[in-house]
């Protein structure tokens, strides 16, 4: 959909985003790239009901977005049961936005569903088996939750993605009910913000870091990724958030066994959910 060209509006968003030294151009503006830009993750939500119809309406945007061969190999199990949803927000780092927000979806790669309907056509699908089967449903299930994501937004809902729902595998499948060959990628609260919590929009790596022309340039970009850091310590002040640099973050995020929550067992959480891997 195209809007009314705002120029200040397009520059606003991009010095956000990136912060550049140097302004990244629009060369074309319209509400869905004002929609993209202008995405923070929401962990404050209002006590407010959703609307009758929005599950099935972002289900349907999720339904439109790329699918590997038309396989549609994913799912998503929406949980707005008061009392379960408690229980999945215990299994998932005990984070209380879980609690708050009126809708948790959990996004599923989805193998089962195919298995069965080869099982009552008597015939094999042996490729469910091995990794790359396992890949495709991810991939399908991200592709899907973000295009329900950017939607959401779009009807002036927020929305904060949920990685702790992978902290124990089969904990979370037992509370869902789901069958061998369906994992949990992660999970999306969503509702509606409140404004009282609202977070600014977080800048991201300078684009030199992370677009490569042609060919994938492995020189470390250092300078920019320092600048960077400035960056990320100017935001976390702006926020009142505790200041340190993002390579110190994102080292610390991957730095040990402990660091990963749990999930250094995905690998035997998989298998125990009959993810062969081949």
């Amino acid at each position: 959909m195209s809007a009314p060209r705002d120029d200040d509006r397009a520059a606003t968003l991009l010095r956000l985003r990136n912060r550049a030294v140097a302004p990244i151009a629009a060369p074309q503006w319209n509400e869905t790239l004002d929609i993209i830009l202008n995405h923070r993750s929401v962990r404050g939500f209002l006590p407010t009901a959703l609307p009758d119809g929005t599950l099935e309406l972002l289900t349907a945007a999720a339904q439109s977005a790329s699918t590997s061969s038309n396989l549609q190999v994913w799912s998503v199990v929406a949980v707005q049961d008061p009392v379960r949803k408690a229980r999945v927000a215990d299994l998932a780092g005990n984070q209380q936005f879980i609690r708050d927000a009126p809708l948790m979806l959990i996004w599923l790669a989805d193998l089962n569903r195919i298995e069965q309907i080869a099982a009552d056509r008597q015939t094999q699908v042996e490729a469910t088996h091995y990794t790359e089967a396992f890949v495709l449903g991810v991939v399908d299930a991200t592709l899907a939750a973000q295009t329900a994501f950017v939607a959401a937004e779009s009807i002036g809902l927020g929305a904060v993605y949920v990685g702790a729902v992978r902290n124990l595998p089969e904990k979370i499948a037992a509370e869902l009910n789901l069958p061998p060959h369906v994992f949990a990628v992660f999970g999306m609260a969503v509702g509606y913000p409140d404004a009282a919590r609202e977070t600014g929009i977080k800048p991201r790596l300078p684009q030199d870091v992370v677009l490569h022309r042609e060919q994938y340039d492995p020189a470390l970009k250092r300078e920019a990724i320092e600048r960077y850091n400035g960056l990320a310590r100017d935001f976390m002040r702006e926020q009142g958030m505790k200041e340190q640099d993002w390579t110190l973050q994102a080292t610390a995020r991957l730095k040990d066994v402990p660091a990963m929550h749990g999930r250094d067992r995905m690998r035997e959480a998989l298998l125990n959910l009959g993810f062969e891997l081949r």
